[in-house]
C-alpha cells in the first residue's frame, strides 16, 4: 500500500506494507520516499486516474482524529492538502484522519484494481463543540450552533432577543479571534463570524407618524369703480379697476340707485363683480354717478394634523393610505381614452429593521395630499383637479419610543401687484381712481415627526375602540329630542372572556374534548340614561385570575 501526496506530505505506512507493495509501484514512475518523524516511510505519488467526485463530506475540529473503516482493502490513499487533513493508515481496511488546520481537503482510497472504495470532501474548523457548549453555558435558555468554514462562521439558531443575538455574536467572535479587540471597528479579524441568529418570538413595530401643518393667508386688495348709470339715451361711461370679472350692472341692487326710464337695449355700464366696501351715488353735470371704493382684506388660516399609525413586522413593508383615488383620462391612439385612477390623502409606507440593543433602522416613506381645484385642468372634456402633496423619504435609526423629526417646511410669500391706467393713474389723488393695489402674503409652517415602538400583542379586552358604548337612538328620541348618538361612556362593549374553572377544583380542566359553543356578546339595549359607570368599580372585588378553560363566556 502507498499513500500519495501533490504536496509530498504524505502518511506513514507500515513497513510490512510498503515492502509489499514495492513491486506493484515499479511499474509506473518511481515515487519518492521521505519519512515523515512517525518512522514510517510514506510515498509521493500521481493521484488515481479518473476523474470522480466524493459524495461524502466529513466536518473535523483542528486537532481532532476520526477513524474510518473502509469497505475493502486499499492499496493507495491521496489527501489534497495534507496542511489541513492528513491521514495514517494502520492496515489495508482502516484510516487514521486527522485535522490540522482551517481549510478543505479531498481524500481517496484506492484499491488494487484502482477502483475508488473511499472518497470525502474533509471541512476542517475551530472545534464547533467546544463553542456549542461554550454558548449552552452562557445563554442556557437559547439554542445556538456555530458552524466554520475556513475563515467564516455562521451562527444559527433561536435567541429571546436582538440583545442576546449580538452578545453571543460578540463572545463567539472574541473566541474565535484570541487577543483581538472584536469592539474596534476596524478590528483585523482571522475569523469573521456571520449571524444568522432568529429571535423566539418575531418582533413587531408600531410607527406613529404626526403631520403637523398650519397654512395662514393675509390678502387685502385696494381699488376704485366709477360709472355712469344715466338710462336717459345720453352719454355714459365707466371706470373699473376692482377685484374680478366685469359683470352686467343690475339697477336696485345694493348699490343701484335706479333708472327714471327704462334704458335701450346696450346701453348699460358694466362694474367690477366683487362688492365694494364703500360706495357714493348722485349727479354731477347732468349725469346720475356711482363711485365705490374697492377695499377689501380677506384672512384665513388652515391647521392639519394628520396621525397615521401602522404595525408591520420586523424586515416586512406596511402600508397605509386613508384617502381616495381620482380618475385620470388619458387619450389614447384611434381618439379612445383611457383611465388611470391617481391616490391621495394620508398615507404611509414602511419598513422597519429591529436592530441589536432593541434599535429600530426604518425606512419611511409619509405623504399627505390634497386635490386642489385652483389649478385643476381640462382633459378629454373633463375636469382634473392637481395635488397638493406633502411627501418625505428616508431612513433613520432610533430606539423604541424615541421620536425623530425627518422633515420640516417653513414658508413664507408676499406678492404685491400694482395695476392703473396708462397715463391717468399716475395722477395725484385722482389717479388712485384708475388704479388697483393688491397685496397677498401666505405662510406655511410643516413638521413630520415619526416615533417607534417595540409592540406585542394585548389582551383584546383592554383594547377600546371608538364605538364602545354607542347605541342609535330610537325614533321618538330622534324626533322629539334631536338625539344622534346614545352612547354611554364608560359601559364599554360586552367582551368574550375564558371561563372560569369550577370552584374547589384546583386544577385546569383536562385539555381535549372541545368546550361550550362561544356565546355571541349581546347589545345592551336598555332606553335608559343611566350614569357613567366605571369599568373597575363593576367588576366583583374577589375576581381573580383562574385557570384557563375551553370555550367562551360574555361578562
Amino acid at each position: 500500500m502507498r499513500v500519495t501526496s501533490p504536496l509530498a506530505h504524505g502518511i506513514a505506512l507500515a513497513a510490512m506494507t510498503v515492502g509489499a507493495i514495492l513491486p506493484a509501484a515499479t511499474a509506473g514512475a518511481a515515487p519518492a520516499v521521505r519519512h515523515n518523524g512517525t518512522g514510517r516511510a510514506a510515498r509521493v505519488g500521481p493521484p488515481p486516474p479518473g476523474v470522480t467526485k466524493p459524495a461524502v463530506e466529513k466536518w473535523l475540529s483542528i486537532g481532532e482524529g476520526e477513524l474510518i473503516t473502509l469497505p475493502a482493502s486499499v492499496v493507495d490513499v491521496w489527501t489534497s492538502n495534507p496542511d489541513v487533513a492528513d491521514v495514517y493508515v494502520a492496515n489495508p481496511r482502516q484510516i487514521h484522519l486527522f485535522g490540522k488546520g482551517f481549510g478543505e481537503s479531498t481524500l481517496f482510497a484506492t484499491d488494487k484494481a484502482g477502483n475508488v472504495a473511499y472518497a470525502a470532501t474533509i471541512r476542517v474548523s475551530q472545534n464547533s463543540t467546544s463553542l456549542d457548549r461554550m454558548m449552552k453555558a452562557a445563554m442556557p435558555e437559547a439554542d445556538i450552533h456555530v458552524t466554520q468554514v475556513g475563515q467564516i462562521a455562521v451562527l444559527n439558531g433561536t435567541v429571546a432577543s436582538p440583545d442576546d443575538s449580538a452578545q453571543a455574536q460578540r463572545l463567539v467572535t472574541s473566541a474565535l479571534n484570541p487577543g483581538v479587540d472584536a469592539t474596534q471597528p476596524n478590528a483585523a479579524l482571522k475569523v469573521m463570524v456571520v449571524n444568522r441568529l432568529r429571535t423566539a418570538t418575531p418582533l413587531q413595530v408600531n410607527l406613529q407618524v404626526k403631520f403637523a401643518e398650519v397654512s395662514r393667508t393675509f390678502l387685502k386688495n385696494i381699488g376704485a369703480n366709477l360709472q355712469s348709470v344715466d338710462g336717459t339715451g345720453g352719454f355714459q361711461f365707466g371706470v373699473t379697476r376692482g377685484r374680478g370679472a366685469a359683470t352686467q350692472y343690475v339697477p336696485g341692487g345694493p348699490l343701484g340707485v335706479g333708472f327714471t326710464q327704462a334704458p335701450p337695449n346696450g346701453s348699460q355700464v358694466t362694474k367690477g363683480s366683487e362688492n365694494s366696501t364703500f360706495a357714493l351715488a348722485g349727479k354731477l353735470l347732468g349725469l346720475d354717478l356711482l363711485g365705490a371704493i374697492d377695499a377689501g382684506e380677506t384672512m384665513g388660516q388652515v391647521t392639519t394634523l394628520a396621525n397615521p399609525n401602522l404595525t408591520a413586522l420586523s424586515g416586512e413593508t406596511g402600508t397605509f393610505l386613508a384617502g381616495g383615488e381620482i380618475p385620470i383620462p388619458l387619450a389614447q391612439a384611434l381618439g379612445t381614452t383611457s383611465v388611470e385612477y391617481k391616490q391621495f390623502g394620508v398615507s404611509l409606507a414602511y419598513t422597519p429593521t429591529v436592530l441589536s440593543d432593541g434599535r429600530i433602522s426604518l425606512r419611511v416613506r409619509p405623504e399627505v395630499s390634497q386635490l386642489d381645484y385652483a389649478n385643476a385642468i381640462t382633459i378629454s372634456g373633463g375636469r382634473v383637479p392637481a395635488l397638493t402633496t406633502r411627501r418625505a423619504e428616508t431612513t433613520v435609526e432610533l430606539g423604541s419610543g424615541q421620536s425623530f423629526m425627518i422633515a420640516g417646511l417653513m414658508q413664507n410669500m408676499h406678492n404685491n401687484n400694482f395695476d392703473k391706467t396708462p397715463g391717468l393713474g399716475s395722477v395725484p389723488v385722482l389717479g388712485a381712481l384708475f388704479r388697483s393695489n393688491a397685496f397677498q402674503h401666505n405662510e406655511t409652517e410643516l413638521v413630520i415627526v415619526i416615533t417607534p415602538y417595540l409592540v406585542k400583542p394585548v389582551n383584546g379586552n383592554d383594547i377600546r375602540l371608538p364605538t364602545d358604548g354607542y347605541r342609535a337612538p330610537g325614533d321618538m328620541e330622534r324626533l322629539l329630542l334631536g338625539s344622534v348618538d346614545e352612547g354611554q361612556r364608560g359601559l364599554g362593549r360586552p367582551k368574550p372572556v375564558m371561563q372560569v374553572a369550577p370552584a374547589g377544583t384546583g386544577a385546569a380542566p383536562a385539555i381535549g374534548a372541545a368546550g361550550d359553543v362561544p356565546v355571541l356578546p349581546v347589545p345592551n339595549l336598555d332606553t335608559g340614561t343611566p350614569a357613567a359607570v366605571d369599568r373597575k368599580a363593576a367588576k366583583p372585588a374577589d375576581r381573580r385570575p383562574a385557570a384557563a378553560a375551553p370555550g367562551f363566556s360574555v361578562n
